[in-house]
């Protein structure tokens, strides 16, 4: 790793030009993904422009006498990097399955339609999503868990799926920002040598500007949304009681994965044991759906273990006489993941030989080269953690490279780490959600079922955010100062 390291640090002929070769050309790949494949850029095509992009950057470095094993070892850095991350990826999927398998997430939508009503469902999506992030600290269980659901409630009610999709990340995003819980705040705040109560006090200076703006967009397309030719909600309900058994005792399942989630447990533990209790609660509950889900004729334990199995490995489907509604009740298991695991190991293997060739390093420094001012030292950290989140695909790159890079600079300037631990997390943490080949927007994307280019535009927080807190730097409006 220090070898690798110090072939950066002295690769002296890498240009700004150089550096931006790769990134331009897989701008362009991927814009031609889109206009040729339209939504079903994820199925390959984006995969193969990533790789292509990598290839572009590789040929670079061998100009710039970069040797082959320096980038080849940094992407089997990156890969070994994101392995939780894959995994937690296979177990949302299989737990999708045995939830849907058992009736626990058709039981989130029976209750739900009985709750929520069209004109308030998406800011109390927002509100229901932050409360369960910031208790866990997880964007992601947030998604995985009450996320599926509320998507589905809120097509249900014939609100576009991509909405809710951003109600969701919006408020399990805010979560994750602001819980003394989650990796990337506990991160943010060491990286740039901030006490973590200090910092989220600071974030909160543009985090609930930012969250306010988000619920007052969403109340309003909550009451103006054309919701007419939504399905009635009690033919829905009945549609539901006509395949899945509902009971309230199925709402054990969710709650203990997130109270293990809130204990500290880890995700890769707590989303199995999750997975494994809906398989359990499928037995009990939804004998039917299990013969279904096998395919067998009779019911035995073989062809039991079989459905369960089946829930959590390869397409489910449950087919309740409604067209429009069945894709409220189907699963892709861990097999549905595939292709969001495909691309982020390709996404990795871009960034990685970026890093590598020392690319990654030459344009955050011409980005430094900006900050002339206290707002051109915001801005230039703003933009350095966005550019990190599309090259190297991962905020955890975004929030350590950004922040080591601008460190000293904030402290040269006599700023408080607060000001770039806020920064880091305003740019770098929130942003990662809206690139499709990042591994945050790429697991979003799989596990509410809506593509990126789809919710990116309800993604209100989000991308709110980075333009707060340059509102902030540039008015000079609560710029903390050193204390000497």
């Amino acid at each position: 790793m220090e070898n690798n390291n110090d072939e950066i640090k002295q690769n002296k002929k890498l240009n700004l030009f150089e550096a931006l070769i790769p990134l331009i050309a897989l701008v362009i790949l991927l814009s031609c993904n889109v206009i040729v494949f339209g939504d079903d850029t994820l199925s390959g095509s984006n995969q193969m422009a990533l790789l292509l992009g990598g290839a572009i950057a590789f040929i670079v470095g061998i100009f710039n006498k970069v040797r082959y094993d320096a980038m080849i070892n940094k992407v089997a850095l990156n890969i070994k990097s994101i392995s939780e991350a894959l995994l937690i990826l296979f177990l949302v999927g299989a737990l999708a399955g045995t939830w849907l398998l058992s009736g626990v997430i058709p039981a989130m939508i029976y209750y739900g339609l009985m709750i929520l009503k069209p004109a308030i469902f998406l800011p109390a999506t927002v509100i229901i999503c932050a409360i369960i992030s910031l208790s866990t600290g997880s964007s992601w269980t947030t998604s995985a868990t009450v996320g599926i659901g509320l998507v589905g409630i809120g097509q249900s009610m014939g609100i576009n799926p991509a909405i809710a999709a951003g109600a969701v990340i919006s408020g399990a995003y805010f979560g994750d920002k602001m819980s003394p819980l989650s990796d990337t705040t506990n991160l943010a705040a060491a990286i740039a040598g901030s006490e973590l109560i200090k910092h989220i006090r600071y974030m909160m200076l543009t985090t609930i500007p930012s969250i306010s703006i988000a619920l007052i967009i969403f109340t309003i397309i909550g009451f103006t949304a054309d919701v007419s030719g939504a399905a009635d909600p009690k033919s829905i309900q009945e549609l539901i009681l006509s395949t899945f058994t509902i009971s309230p005792m199925l709402f054990i399942v969710p709650v203990f994965v997130i109270y293990m989630i809130i204990k500290k447990t880890k995700p890769t533990v707590a989303l199995l044991l999750g997975a494994l209790l809906g398989g359990v609660f499928a037995l009990i509950f939804q004998p039917e759906a299990v013969m279904t889900a096998s395919g067998e004729s009779h019911y035995t334990i073989l062809s039991a273990y079989k459905g369960v199995m089946n829930a959590m490995t390869v397409d489910v489907s449950f087919d309740t006489g409604n067209p429009d509604m069945n894709d409220l009740f189907s699963s892709g298991g861990m097999s549905g993941m595939m292709n969001t695991v495909w691309l982020c190991i390709c996404a990795m293997v871009f960034g990685g030989i970026m890093e590598a060739i020392g690319a990654l390093a030459r344009i955050s420094d011409s980005l430094l080269k900006l900050a002339k001012s206290t707002f051109g030292l915001v801005a230039s950290t703003v933009g350095s953690c966005v550019t990190l989140n599309v090259t190297a695909s991962d905020q955890y790159m975004a929030i350590v490279v950004g922040g080591k890079m601008f460190e000293k600079a904030y402290r040269d300037r006599e700023l408080a780490p607060e000001n770039l631990s806020r920064t880091l997390e305003d740019a770098g943490t929130v942003t990662s959600v809206l690139v499709p080949w990042n591994t945050c927007g790429a697991y979003q994307s799989s596990v509410l079922g809506v593509s990126v280019s789809d919710y990116f535009i309800y993604a209100i927080f989000n991308y709110i955010s980075p333009f707060m807190t340059l509102i902030y730097a540039w008015f000079g409006i609560k710029i903390k100062k050193l204390v000497k």
